[in-house]
């Protein structure tokens, strides 16, 4: 397994498993204060039960509620309920306030923030019956979830999402090991451009990862290191059907134990950011 940068901090830990809005959230939260960054995941089934009295989640939803009405798709509205009940409560044990005070909001390319709280950084992802949550005191985290078993090799995916170093390395692989990396890469990929809030504006192809372990390093499309000490990039399996990936950048914030709204924002503003969410 490749050592984690010098620069990077300990990585995270591997996903924590969350059944609904009852938790648990202590190891979301001893995880947070630990290392300043937690993976957590949900399973869409076990979250149905708590968004069917759609009144009830609404205050929750905050300004989301207004996307939530645009979607027709039953499955869609489904999924980006839950998604964002995870989201909030995650935001809410981390910043030691209540789910229907954090006031989520998005950057013009979707990639969601807590309004008034950067002290930390969220991340989002979804697929199928899974989703997950990156949040970290240390920087900025991306993460994306995906079917382990989703088909991607001979899909023309080598070519529009590898650098030459990495197809030279999938050249050497069978066809299951070849499909394996291939979901790793693509999810490694989908996570670091999220963390920089690039989404699929930036070119896969423009950079890559040499994979060791469940660890990853950044490099160019040659495969030299591409410098990146400040970062650390982790791969997961997650109910032996999803590959996680996160992207960790430690910005030099320190470790973030006291992350609390209360300690964060001045009186005034809080109340402010309070009335609003109101």
């Amino acid at each position: 397994m490749a050592p984690a940068s010098p620069h990077a901090g300990p990585p995270p830990s591997r996903p924590r498993a969350v059944a609904g809005p009852q938790g648990p959230w202590h190891t979301v939260h001893d995880d947070l204060s630990a290392t300043g960054v937690v993976l957590v995941y949900g399973l869409l089934a076990q979250w149905l039960p708590h968004i069917q009295d759609v009144a009830r989640v609404r205050p929750v939803l905050g300004r989301d509620w207004h996307r939530y009405q645009t979607l027709t798709h039953p499955r869609a509205k489904e999924r980006f309920l839950a998604s964002r009940l995870l989201l909030r409560h995650a935001a809410a044990v981390a910043i030691e306030t209540a789910p229907d005070l954090v006031d989520l909001a998005y950057q013009p390319g979707g990639r969601p923030f807590v309004r008034g709280c950067d002290q930390i950084d969220i991340s989002l992802s979804h697929t199928e019956e899974v989703m997950v949550v990156g949040i970290t005191s240390r920087g900025r985290v991306g993460v994306d979830v995906e079917l382990a078993a989703r088909r991607m090799a001979g899909t023309g995916s080598e070519a529009q999402g590898c650098t030459p170093f990495e197809r030279q390395r999938l050249d050497a692989a069978d066809g299951r090991d070849r499909n394996d990396t291939l979901v790793r890469l693509w999810t490694l990929k989908e996570a670091y451009s999220k963390a920089l809030g690039q989404g699929l504006r930036f070119r896969f192809t423009e950079f890559g990862f040499a994979l060791d372990g469940t660890r990853a390093r950044l490099v160019g499309p040659d495969g030299r290191d591409a410098g990146a000490d400040d970062w650390l990039f982790a791969t997961f399996a997650v109910e032996d059907k999803y590959v996680v990936s996160a992207a960790v950048q430690d910005a030099g914030f320190g470790d973030g134990t006291d992350l609390s709204v209360q300690t964060a924002l001045d009186a005034g503003l809080l109340d402010a950011l309070l009335d609003t969410a109101g």
